[in-house]
């Protein structure tokens, strides 16, 4: 199953553990079991540090198995077979039981360590999901760290009637002592905040006693990591604060169009713009939601941002890059079924839909992939257009017209979702050419009709277009003195990866211009008084 090349990486990573591995393996009569053996047979070879058993009795689900320090029951089951992007995943837990150090914060490490209680997680996932990986290794890394802790990743694809019959129609999802915990991508500091009820308060106090910045950048997309960086570059207090570390890009899997990086896949741009960001001397900081704006009352004063969680943070001037968010339809149904078959991911989410009937909202680019992608998976796709026509690029008309189980429905307005109270059963829109109102049965909807700025806590504050995008001049300055912003929330057009970076070095310049003027400003006002 692994080819040479990756064989011989597995076997120099292996080299560096410094305890024995056990995989203990539970396999059943299904040709899963046989693929699962081999893959295990295959790591087993490569380290004699490695050893491999096989049981047929003791485990919740097969095919399965168990990756343990030898000797340990560290409680990271792999509940299916861990290829696609869950590789990843596989790798690093062996690394991980073998006692190889993680890369995360030491102050994270302690607050795993410290957790008190019993915390049986698990994560359902799809193996083309570029989103569960993040989740299912901070999972096992908690396994790893704390013996209160357990984890098993289990591949819904291959545990199908479970997944129907928990009514699971979105991943990641996770369930914490088989309760409902979370969906969406989760980073280790997201889960930690959710099962360390104190730690938002220590936080709080935390971040209050932070002495005042030059520079503070709110959000941490691609527009925010640029102005941290060209900010902290001139040698001023610069801070980014921010809801999630890589905003709308973490959700991004194929990028193609980042000049000099011929493709890559958002996680991985977010990891080396995080990395970037980090090597200067910025104060980050992650998972806190900017709630209010102050701008400062006069030349030179500071402005407040103040957090969800209570704190406040003061600077001499801010630049918002808060980017965007899906845009969701409106319609009744969407958001009672979302996660139990509305999504707007389809490679996070196709896989769950193999064998089903779909629809997807939209025609632009986004939409049209979407089709196509789930075109391979699934028994039919419906495609919906609100306009006369599709607006994607002719070569992706081109291969979706080209597919025999797509139908493409222009002039279509949906108008509401229809569920049986667990699951999406069938969608409806109204036909703009005939007003005839029409009713599809199905089992998914994808939403694909572009962003939403994330700029409603900015209203009244700022001025804002229509649109909601924040107003900004050719040099990033807002509406208001020593405000700034870049990126997919403001009016520039073309939300690109490669211009929200330019704008948000843009607005950082900009604000060091203001920093430096300001700073005249008052010594000459200080000067006329004395």
């Amino acid at each position: 199953m692994l080819d040479a090349n990756l064989k011989t990486q597995l076997q120099g990573l292996l080299d560096h553990v410094a305890h024995p591995i056990e995989l203990v393996a539970y396999p059943d009569e299904r040709p899963e079991s046989a693929e699962m053996l081999a893959l295990l047979g295959e790591i087993a070879v490569l380290s004699a540090k490695v050893t491999l058993v096989e049981r047929r009795e003791g485990a919740a689900r097969t095919p399965s198995f168990t990756v343990s320090r030898a000797g340990a029951d560290m409680g990271i089951t792999f509940a299916g077979i861990p290829m696609g992007h869950e590789f990843t995943s596989l790798v690093l837990a062996l690394l991980q039981a073998g006692g190889h150090p993680p890369k995360v914060r030491d102050e994270t490490v302690a607050r795993i360590g410290a957790l008190e209680g019993r915390f049986e997680f698990e994560t359902y996932v799809s193996l083309s999901c570029h989103n569960c990986p993040d989740v299912v290794q901070a999972l096992n890394l908690m396994a790893v760290l704390n013996p209160n802790v357990r984890h098993t990743m289990i591949d819904g694809a291959l545990f199908q009637a479970e997944v129907e019959a928990k009514h699971i129609m979105a991943v990641p999802t996770v369930l914490l002592n088989g309760e409902p915990f979370g969906a969406g991508r989760m980073t280790i500091e997201e889960i930690l905040a959710k099962v360390d009820t104190g730690a938002a308060r220590r936080e709080a106090a935390a971040l209050a006693s932070r002495e005042p910045f030059d520079v503070l950048v709110v959000g941490g997309g691609p527009a925010g990591a640029a102005a941290a960086i060209y900010a902290a570059r001139k040698g001023v207090a610069t801070g980014l604060v921010a809801e999630r570390f890589g905003g709308q890009v973490m959700d991004t899997l194929g990028i193609e169009n980042f000049i000099s990086v011929k493709a890559t896949e958002g996680p991985k741009l977010v990891a080396a713009l995080e990395e970037h960001v980090r090597s200067y001397e910025v104060d980050v900081i992650d998972l806190q939601r900017a709630e209010r704006l102050v701008p400062a009352t006069e030349p030179g004063g500071f402005a407040r941002v103040e957090l969800a969680n209570g704190a406040v943070l003061q600077s001499r001037s801010v630049i918002v890059a808060t980017g965007a968010r899906w845009r969701e339809l409106g319609v009744p149904g969407e958001r009672d079924y979302r996660g139990r078959g509305v999504a707007y991911c389809p490679h996070c989410d196709g896989p769950l839909f193999k064998g089903k009937r779909v629809a997807v909202v939209g025609g632009g680019n986004s939409g049209v992939e979407a089709a196509i992608d789930l075109a391979g998976l699934v028994a039919h796709v419906t495609l919906l257009e609100f306009d006369g026509r599709l607006r994607a690029d002719a070569v992706l008309q081109a291969k979706l017209r080209s597919l025999p189980n797509v139908t493409v429905i222009t002039l279509a307005q949906t108008t509401a979702i229809e569920g049986d109270g667990s699951r999406v059963t069938a969608l409806h829109y109204t036909d703009r050419a005939t007003g005839e109102e029409i009713r599809v049965a199905l089992d998914g909807v994808f939403v694909q009709i572009g962003l939403l700025p994330n700029t409603d806590w900015l209203r009244g504050t700022l001025e804002l277009s229509r649109h909601g995008e924040i107003v900004v001049d050719a040099r990033g300055q807002t509406s208001a003195s020593g405000i700034f912003a870049a990126g997919d929330a403001t009016t520039v057009p073309y939300k690109q990866i490669v211009i929200a970076m330019g704008e948000g070095a843009k607005a950082a310049l900009s604000a060091f211009d203001h920093l430096i003027r300001s700073s005249a400003q008052s010594t000459t006002a200080e000067a006329v008084t004395a």
